[in-house]
């Protein structure tokens, strides 16, 4: 991605927080110069991944498939006597014509809350012994309370305030529906590991490669200069 397409799309997800009046911790507002001036009272924000991530999967047509996040807290599985929180959140901002890959986590549980904006879709498919997407039998879906069986692949429509319970290697992707606008979402889950815990099918990049047009205006969670000391 270039640095000038990450840049706009962290002007954008910040726009969308203020206008939903979801407010963000003050590590989100650093600079890439406070950065370089910060010492080891920041490291939890440095080893557990906290703050601003852009994502294109490595398609290089983020118009059309990728979104932007925010890690809000985090735990760490590597490190849990220091960073003993066992759970995260993350808010995630999806545009109109975006896509957010097929993929499932081996190890965390999560739930998507749809905070704003417009309707997301969320397609849902069980995983088989070997990994691949089961495409035959129905899906146990829990929203909001209520639990109920669809077909292999319904995508599961989500309006503002409503949410979706993920478990584990069960597979699910993300859209926004036609005509409802960008979409802000919540997510709750266990500790996150964007390195080793997802599973896409089929298989896409994570972070991209960034292609230095314009200086960063916000530093993305894998970027963060070590401690000053």
């Amino acid at each position: 991605m270039k640095r000038s397409e990450i840049n706009k799309a962290l002007r954008e997800m910040e726009a969308m927080c203020r206008e939903q009046r979801c407010w963000l911790p003050p590590f989100c507002s650093f600079t890439p110069e406070e950065w370089r001036t910060l010492g080891r009272e920041y490291d939890e924000v440095r080893d557990c991944m906290l703050g601003w991530d852009v994502t294109d999967y490595g398609t290089g047509d983020f118009d059309r498939v990728g979104m932007a996040l925010i890690t809000i807290r985090n735990g760490s599985r590597a490190l849990p006597e220091k960073y003993p929180n066992v759970y995260a959140e993350k808010l995630l901002y999806l545009k109109e014509g975006q896509y957010s890959p097929n993929h499932f986590h081996w190890f965390k549980t999560e739930d998507i809350i749809n905070r704003g904006g417009g309707n997301v879709l969320i397609r849902v498919y069980n995983s088989l012994e070997n990994e691949e997407i089961d495409r035959a039998s129905d899906v146990t879906v829990h929203t909001d309370g209520r639990t109920y069986t669809v077909p292999a692949g319904t995508r599961i429509r989500l309006t503002p305030g409503e949410s979706i319970h993920i478990p584990r290697r069960l597979y699910h992707d993300f859209s926004v529906e036609e005509g409802t606008g960008a979409v802000l979402l919540g997510e709750v889950s266990q500790c996150n590991d964007d390195n080793t815990d997802n599973r896409f099918n089929p298989p896409v990049g994570r972070f991209p490669a960034i292609e230095e047009d314009e200086p960063p205006y916000r530093l993305l969670c894998n970027e963060y200069p070590a401690s000053n000391g």
